[in-house]
């Protein structure tokens, strides 16, 4: 499926903070775990996410610390931090709003028999 770029913009910040509040985490696993989520039809690349953990991390709602993954390379963790959380909260709300109002709006729309 071909997502349209506008939509996976604003999700991918209420996405990653989610992902996140699941636990510390390292970027190619958030890549996994967004591709696992949505059955394949979210591809992202890395050049998508780390700008996004970037700005996260400026913003105060993220936590980065280098460490070592078992087989001894460093990389960057991830985590959500208290600021994260509220952020996530919000983005939640919203799109509860945008999801109630968008699917009543669709179900008052659906064709016959369909």
């Amino acid at each position: 499926m071909n997502i349209d770029k506008d939509l996976v913009a604003a999700m991918a910040t209420p996405l990653v903070l989610a992902i996140l509040a699941e636990g510390e985490n390292y970027g190619y696993a958030i890549l996994k775990r967004v591709r696992e989520l949505s059955g394949g039809d979210l591809e992202w690349t890395d050049g998508m996410l780390y700008p996004l953990l970037h700005r996260l991390e400026r913003l105060g709602f993220v936590h980065a610390e280098w460490g070592i993954s078992p087989e001894g390379r460093r990389r960057r963790n991830y985590r959500i931090t208290d600021g994260g959380l509220t952020q996530l909260a919000n983005q939640r709300r919203q799109w509860a709003t945008a999801n109630r109002t968008l699917g009543g709006l669709w179900d008052l729309a659906q064709p016959a028999g369909a």
